[in-house]
């Protein structure tokens, strides 16, 4: 192959890895049910990920309520 030049910072498991995902890639997204899938594969992903947030925050909101409750409760009887 004359006009193939290696540079320093091309390792052959990067040139490895790019020759298998390249291909899958123009397979999976040169179709329009490809992209379908892909962008419903992310969405669901978000979804996941968004569900373990927001359990995670209703928490957070949760103990902040009972505290400043609390805080309140004892502000108004004079304690604090």
């Amino acid at each position: 192959m004359p006009g193939l030049a290696v540079t320093p910072d091309m390792t052959a498991p990067s040139l490895a890895f790019a020759g298998l995902v390249a291909p899958a890639q123009a397979a999976l997204l040169g179709s329009q049910i490809g992209q379908l899938l892909v962008a419903l594969v992310a969405v669901a992903l978000i979804i996941v990920v968004g569900k373990f947030v927001l359990k995670l925050a209703w928490r957070l909101v949760t103990i902040g309520i009972v505290v400043v409750a609390a805080f309140y409760l004892l502000s108004t009887l004079g304690v604090v």
